[in-house]
């Protein structure tokens, strides 16, 4: 039966945004807008954080880790009388779906932006949640939703369900704690690693398991309800591309979508959220599968990471709503005012790397922008939600999430180029992200033909992990980056003490090697070197470029921003191009190139043998220790377990052999480069 929500009527001149990161700083854009002060919240290792350095007031929490800062209700709520703020808004993650938080600010007075916690409860539970949905008539997946947690009874539902299965926590949300069990062999392991993940990321270790469809699409409804018992859908997105059930890209609206069926999910996810007396910003997840059917996943009882495409296509600020509604006010539109204008993109940046199974990546941003102007961008089409700038550091203790980059087009198409021109705009050194990896996705033919579900990733992982083939047209763009700056430097110094080939009045002769620069160490196979012999003629910026036997006539002109213009034999091509160190990066619509140059002298051509030890890939926790020394193990076998920004990652043996010692035990905390263990290998 469903509730009706009590009328709001509170007022607040003061909000806490009870979060960091890029969802901290976008809320305090709106509630500056609304003529809010603002007041940020933070732990130890944010403390000079951007989100702090944008608000009006700010208080510190306690340390680095969230469960003694961010997560800390009583600690919250006392920031939240010391500064005079009337409400709170909870971003998403950390205590945005806490009924007890919520409770926790009834009893202080303190406006909560977001549902009643009755109606988080409803949803927070998420087999409860199943049970309520099939009384309101909202077709659900297959599955087990039980309160009884024996293993044998889990496994035995699985069996019942046949696979494969999803395993996936109770209280979860975000990707943490959910498995694909392919098999029944792989059940045991793979219950036993959720519940790890979700007693740490959620304090509880209950599951439940749906029957896991093969090629569904992950289609999601952006609600909204108000105090006043009106409830309208704000469309659709799609967020089928996604990496162990998180998401990477969506879009706005989702394609395909007919309005016979854009009208029964909409109208469905409204009366999901009425039947448990919702009030503020909710998304209704469906599984949406080939032949139009689709089935209700679950209800995020908060603002979602991708809301900003909802809003470029409806021109609504959301967080506004949000605030509005806070404060006791009726929707501002009805369901018939709402149209779509266009198509809406939203990539996510992370500090990982794709090529190292989306290893968390730390360290400090020595650069963090984006060229608009050199790319040639319309600023009104481009957003860019971040959390941090130039300088800031990126830690181990909190999400990878760096920003979103949320783009608009007059449809699918102009709304996708515009997504690779922006992702090739945007700059980021320092640390390693998944920025060409974004840009592999958004040029994927697949991609682009629409051909979506939410194993994307895993049937395209061939195309999208393919090594990087390089054109003679980019070795011969990296090689004018690296012959530009030994020219500008041989032009500074004193002719007299140059080594460098030059010679009064006759051309000006460099020799430069490049390679990928995942094979820097393997120099001495010539199947990864590419030697330039690069000319440059007196009086003018032309070069003659030997590569590869090729002979090119080649000149590069800086344009504004990072953007140059290569020319080579008469063709002319726009790109972005920077240097990280002594890579060279290169950007364009179509893709990224990175290649590390040196002069042709300081190629290493020693041998690299095998390394006996085993270092850490990222700063994190060891959680366990899988063999024993002097245990026997095969290439590929696991041998510990460590855990980095709330997600798992097992470490393998990297040949035959035995672990002579590990240097870590379980619960240990560890540095990147550490050295974990000592491995011999077999002779």
């Amino acid at each position: 039966m469903s509730q009706t929500p009590q009328t709001r009527t509170s007022q607040f001149d003061t909000l806490l945004v009870a979060n960091r990161g890029e969802i901290a700083c976008r809320v305090m854009r709106t509630a500056r807008a609304m003529g809010l002060r603002t007041v940020a919240v933070y732990s130890e290792a944010d403390a000079s954080a951007r989100h702090v350095r944008e608000a009006d007031e700010a208080v510190r929490l306690g340390p680095a880790a969230a469960r003694e800062s961010y997560l800390k209700v009583e600690a919250v709520v006392e920031a939240a009388k010391r500064t005079g703020a009337g409400a709170i808004h909870p971003g998403y993650g950390f205590l945005s779906e806490n009924g007890g938080f919520v409770e926790a600010l009834d009893q202080a007075g303190i406006v909560f932006v977001g549902p009643p916690a009755s109606a988080i409860a409803a949803m927070g539970d998420k087999s409860a949640a199943k049970a309520r949905m099939a009384n309101a008539g909202v077709p659900l997946v297959p599955g087990y939703h039980g309160n009884d947690q024996d293993d044998a009874l889990l496994k035995a539902e699985a069996d019942k369900i046949g696979y494969p299965v999803l395993l996936k926590a109770s209280a979860g949300g975000g990707g943490k704690g959910m498995r694909v069990v392919e098999a029944p062999e792989q059940f045991q392991a793979a219950l036993d690693g959720c519940r790890r993940e979700s007693q740490a990321a959620f304090g509880d270790t209950r599951m439940l398991i749906e029957k896991y469809l093969t090629q569904p699409r992950h289609v999601e409804v952006q609600v909204f309800c108000d105090s006043h018992g009106n409830g309208v859908y704000l469309f659709e997105r799609d967020c089928s591309v996604q990496r162990r059930h998180q998401k990477v890209l969506e879009e706005a609206p989702a394609p395909g979508m007919t309005a016979e069926l854009r009208s029964k999910m909409g109208d469905a996810a409204v009366r999901a959220a009425k039947e448990i007396g919702y009030v503020g910003a909710g998304t209704v997840e469906f599984l949406l599968d080939a032949d139009g059917s689709f089935f209700f996943m679950e209800m995020n009882t908060r603002l979602q990471v991708e809301h900003p495409v909802t809003e470029m296509i409806t021109g609504q600020d959301l967080v506004e709503w949000q605030l509005r509604v806070a404060m006791g006010e009726a929707l501002p539109c009805t369901q018939d005012e709402l149209t779509i204008t266009g198509h809406s993109f939203e990539a996510r940046l992370y500090a990982e790397d794709p090529d190292q199974d989306f290893l968390p990546a730390t360290g400090l941003l020595t650069q963090f922008a984006m060229d608009l102007e050199g790319a040639g961008l319309d600023p009104a089409r481009v957003r860019l939600d971040s959390g941090v700038e130039t300088g800031d550091a990126v830690s181990m203790h909190y999400d990878p999430m760096l920003a979103k980059l949320i783009v608009h087009g007059d449809d699918r198409d102009q709304a996708l180029a515009t997504l690779n021109r922006a992702l090739a705009a945007l700059d980021v050194q320092g640390v390693v992200t998944n920025r060409a990896f974004l840009q592999r996705l958004a040029t994927h033919p697949a991609f682009k033909a629409c051909d979506l579900d939410t194993r994307f990733i895993e049937r395209n992982e061939a195309t999208l992990f393919a090594p990087k083939q390089y054109s003679i047209e980019e070795y011969a763009g990296a090689a004018l980056v690296g012959l530009n700056q030994l020219a500008r430097e041989c032009e500074s110094d004193s002719p007299w003490d140059r080594h460098d080939g030059f010679r009064l009045n006759a051309p000006h002769s460099i020799r430069i090697a490049l390679c990928d620069p995942a094979h820097v160490q393997d120099s001495e196979d010539a199947d990864t070197v590419v030697v330039v012999d690069g000319t440059r003629h007196s009086g003018d910026a032309l070069w003659t470029l030997t590569i590869r036997g090729e002979t090119l006539t080649a000149s590069l002109q800086p344009l504004a921003g990072d953007a140059v213009a290569v020319t080579l034999n008469g063709h002319r091509r726009r790109l972005q191009a920077r240097r990280d160190g002594n890579v060279v990066v290169m950007v364009d619509p179509r893709g990224e190139t990175r290649l590390f140059w040196r002069r042709i002298d300081a190629i290493d051509h020693g041998h690299h043998e095998a390394e006996s030890t085993l270092t850490a890939p990222m700063h994190g926790t060891v959680v366990a220790l899988l063999v024993e020394p002097g245990q026997r193990v095969e290439k590929g076998m696991p041998l510990m377990v460590m855990e980095a920004m709330k997600m798992e990652h097992t470490m393998t043996a990297p040949a035959d052999g035995h672990v002579e010692n590990f240097h870590f035990q379980g619960g240990d905390t560890v540095g990147q480069g550490d050295v974990l263990l000592e491995f011999a290998a077999d002779e």
